[in-house]
């Protein structure tokens, strides 16, 4: 977390680095409660990444590279929107992964500035609540980020 505290403590706005901060506690006081869930980033050609990974920890996901692995299949590109990975992911889907099987695949619009620490913490919330339904509800999906179903 030290990188994203260190990144939230460049906001020169009090009021704002201070909710940032019980925002991310509230998140990192949840996940200590739950298991640690094995998360797989893919690209739109279906290629795993670790751009996300260290964001996606805090919000509760261990990274995996292995789609067979993982509970949670999260697509994701630089530069890609909902649109475009709606568009491509369809193909990519292999019915044998876990993931597919039991509908836990989500498509992640690439619209944040993780160089802002608000939309930093809003990613971390947006993994969270992605991986851990029921747990985290903060209200971003459909603008951000999708549930896919096959």
């Amino acid at each position: 977390m030290s990188s994203l505290s260190e990144l939230i403590n460049t906001e020169n706005n009090a009021e704002l680095r201070e909710e940032l901060l019980e925002r991310l506690a509230i998140v990192e006081h949840k996940i200590k409660f739950t298991d640690k869930v094995p998360v797989c980033f893919l690209d739109s050609e279906g290629h795993p990444h670790l751009e996300l990974a260290a964001i996606a920890e805090l919000g509760g996901a261990a990274i995996t590279t292995q789609p067979m692995e993982a509970v949670y299949i999260i697509f994701h590109e630089e530069t890609k929107l909902l649109d475009d990975l709606m568009r491509k992911v369809p193909v990519l889907l292999d019915e044998n992964w876990p993931a597919v099987k039991f509908s836990r695949v989500c498509l992640l619009a690439d619209d944040y500035r993780l160089s802002k620490p608000e939309e930093a913490v809003a990613l971390v919330e947006d993994i969270a609540e992605m991986i851990h339904p029921g747990h985290f509800i903060f209200g971003y999906e459909g603008d951000k980020w999708i549930r896919f179903t096959v």
